[in-house]
């Protein structure tokens, strides 16, 4: 069991619900993504998703597509970000890492040696959003070998789809609760509970629900039927509204201090 499996396994001997917070690595900086991953950690986050900044996104809406061009003014690419979970380790975080990356930056930089990267730099799991399942053996043979979870994104759609997608997942499936791009909700795909408990019938690994999760109540209502909870918009959208906080050298423990208590406030 990687970290991430251990911290599942954890959590359920506890009967606890993982809080899974996403960020942008990079925005508006490394050296406050570090600093914002401590605070994180310090709230009650369980795993951690780093979201590695890219151009031309499938799955990100609005709010993360800003905070990735914030990030990429500053060159910020797939090595910063796995470089980036090592600097959190050496500053004392404990929490698993997952890589949430497009699949074109992992062909650029060779799948042998992305694997050999993703596992030196202590990184627990991948997602990789546009990559079907259809096209991912190579991608899932590699990161069995290296120890990796490779976590699918599964939406509603059929029975036999869902049984397909899940059948050789690892770490955790990730169920999406809204049928779009990510962005913070007040109500959620119909029938999404049905569809939860239709995954869990197809497979016995962890199984979370995000995209357009936002709330402590929203948090609260997913944690009573899944082992654990995505938040991404939101906590983006809290970074961007303290920048001018975080900038200033007087401001900037307040602005790190309001992400914290935010993301603590969804943990409850």
């Amino acid at each position: 069991m990687n970290l991430m499996d251990q911290r599942f396994a954890t959590l359920k001997k506890q009967n606890q619900t993982a809080l899974i917070p996403f960020l942008t690595v990079g925005d508006p900086d490394i050296e406050t993504t570090v600093e914002i991953i401590i605070q994180l950690e310090a709230a009650g986050a369980d795993i951690l998703e780093l979201g590695v900044p890219y151009s031309d996104p499938l799955a990100d809406g609005p709010v993360i597509q800003r905070a990735s061009q914030r990030a990429l003014k500053h060159d910020v690419n797939l090595r910063t970000c796995m470089e980036t979970a090592v600097l959190a380790r050496k500053a004392g975080v404990k929490m698993p890492f997952i890589l949430f990356t497009y699949y074109n930056p992992v062909l650029q930089m060779g799948l042998d040696h992305f694997f050999e990267e993703v596992k030196s730099h202590e990184i627990s799991g991948l997602i990789i959003p546009d990559l079907p399942v259809e096209e991912s053996g190579d991608i899932r043979r590699r990161a069995d070998e290296a120890g990796i979870s490779l976590i699918p994104l599964v939406a509603p759609t059929s029975h036999e789809r869902i049984e397909k997608i899940v059948s050789n997942a690892s770490g955790f499936v990730y169920c999406v609760s809204s049928l779009g791009v990510t962005g913070e909700r007040s109500s959620f795909h119909q029938g999404v509970d049905e569809f939860i408990q239709t995954v869990k019938q197809f497979t016995s690994i962890p199984v979370a629900v995000g995209f357009g999760i936002s709330t402590h109540e929203q948090v609260a209502r997913f944690s009573k039927i899944c082992d654990g909870v995505v938040v991404g918009s939101a906590i983006v959208r809290e970074i961007e509204s303290v920048i001018p906080l975080l900038n200033d050298k007087n401001t900037r423990q307040q602005g790190l201090l309001q992400i914290r208590e935010f993301v603590a406030q969804l943990k409850g």
